[in-house]
């Protein structure tokens, strides 16, 4: 079977995602990409999500950080931007996504907006709520264990 010429060929756009979400949440690419096509097709219905082809072409996740690059139709890069969104939460842990840049190749996209990580957590115990806790830290923010889950807090607030 011969190639298709390249007029003919689809093209697409890369967007580089990054990922937070609290220290001890464990997401992988299947649970990201299912929560992904929900999202595209709960919003733009079947056709928008079929004319998007919203697709994980990597992804890393560790210690609650993490970046995805996914591969979007050319000209449905606004489509797959509004669907992410609309991802709040994977597997009931919530997640913050944001889109670090779009490219048209995939070493452009790795080279340009992938592997800067935000870097990892430093584990340490703070004094928050009258109590001494155990805390992640990562820059300038700071994720306090509670016995509900965690409190987001940033270093100023234990100064």
């Amino acid at each position: 079977m011969k190639h298709l010429p390249k007029y003919i060929r689809p093209r697409w756009r890369y967007l580089a995602v990054g990922i937070e979400s609290t220290p001890a949440a464990e997401i992988d690419r299947g649970t990201f990409q299912r929560e992904l096509w929900y999202a595209a097709g709960n919003l733009l219905g079947d056709p928008g999500s079929a004319a998007a082809d919203l697709t994980v072409y990597s992804f890393s996740f560790a210690d609650g950080a993490g970046e995805t690059m996914l591969r979007v139709r050319r000209g449905e890069t606004d489509a797959a931007r509004a669907a992410l969104a609309c991802v709040d939460a994977i597997d009931g842990e919530p997640v913050g996504l944001s889109v670090r840049g779009i490219s048209g190749t995939v070493r452009a996209c790795e080279e340009r907006y992938l592997g800067r990580g935000t870097g990892r957590f430093e584990q340490r115990h703070v004094a928050f709520a009258d109590a001494d806790r155990p805390a992640y830290a990562r820059d300038e923010a700071v994720e306090v264990s509670m016995p509900t889950g965690f409190v987001s807090a940033t270093e100023l607030d234990f100064e």
